[in-house]
């Protein structure tokens, strides 16, 4: 049996070397070390490096040389960070530039970021501005906007983004549209973190449902919005914490979207635009177990109807 379990480990491991060396790793040897690369742009990067110094590269223009080796230094670590098509381009540049170090004048840096004009991919880049190993400016976030131009920089790999580098936000709420859970909100709403219209800073006290006139600032902002938009129908949906049953939750999130709705009516909304939903304590926004959590929870939202 201990046999049997051994073999089992073994074809395991086998497995695992095996997606690693088809994965990141393969079959041409490296001079210089014990390494098999089925990729041959980094073996031909270090020959070339290596056959650089042997002509005495090293001496005769020693800057260049050392960024082409340390190009190719950045090729094997990004190759072992498994981004081999980055890895590859990196290796070529680092291959480019070893073969054609010392020539009888000098190369030319049109645009002064360490990378000669033969190589560089992306002349003309501004002064002081950070390139990769193909003259080109980085752009850490991969929306295609380089970073020096980005002005939402970490954006999510995969997002939209405009010239600036910024996901767009079509409800102009402040919440870009790939985070927002409410699109459409209509513009000059007050929202939360998710892009949702809550009466912003209106909390309910523990069991109640009156609405306290230090919030009436906060519900006016409502009806202003709602009366710039006069064809807009909203549904107004009350929230709880988690204090008591779920039967009584359900109807004290009921009582909290009412008392909203009736405040909207008195002030000249009319109640055909309004309809009202509770949703008691089955929809939290935040903790139950902190006091300040079951404060965000007790809330009443609102959500435009088509």
């Amino acid at each position: 049996m201990k046999e049997k379990h051994f073999r089992i480990f073994l074809f395991v491991l086998l497995l695992i070397a095996s997606a690693f060396l088809y994965g990141c790793g393969g079959m041409k040897y490296t001079p210089g070390s014990d390494v098999m690369f089925s990729h041959k742009e980094l073996p031909e990067a270090d020959m070339a490096v290596s056959a650089a110094k042997e002509k005495g590269k090293d001496k005769e223009c020693p800057d260049y040389f050392n960024k082409a080796s340390q190009m190719r230094d950045d090729a094997y670590e990004t190759y072992w960070a498994c981004r081999t098509d980055e890895a590859i381009e990196k290796a070529k540049a680092a291959k480019a530039l070893a073969e054609s170090l010392c020539p009888e004048e000098p190369l030319k840096d049109s645009d002064g970021d360490g990378i000669p004009d033969n190589i560089d991919r992306c002349p003309d880049t501004p002064k002081g501005v950070k390139v990769d190993s193909k003259g080109c400016p980085l752009d850490s976030d991969g929306d295609g906007v380089y970073d020096y131009k980005d002005k939402c920089p970490g954006t999510p790999k995969g997002v939209k983004v405009d010239e600036k580098g910024c996901p767009p936000d079509s409800d102009r709420d402040g919440v870009y549209d790939y985070k927002d859970k409410c699109p459409d909100t209509p513009y000059g709403a007050k929202v939360d973190f998710r892009g949702c219209w809550v009466l912003g800073g209106v909390n309910f006290d523990i069991a109640l449902w009156e609405i306290k006139a230090i919030y009436h600032n906060s519900l006016e902002q409502v009806v202003d919005v709602l009366r710039k938009n006069p064809d807009l129908n909203v549904e107004i949906q009350g929230h709880t914490d988690n204090t008591g049953s779920k039967e009584y939750n359900q109807g004290l999130s009921e009582k909290r979207a009412a008392s909203v709705k009736d405040y909207l009516i008195k002030k000249g909304i009319n109640g055909n635009r309004l309809t009202t939903k509770g949703y008691g304590l089955t929809r939290p926004i935040a903790t139950n177990e902190t006091p300040e959590g079951k404060a965000k929870n007790r809330r009443v939202e609102l959500h435009p109807v088509k």
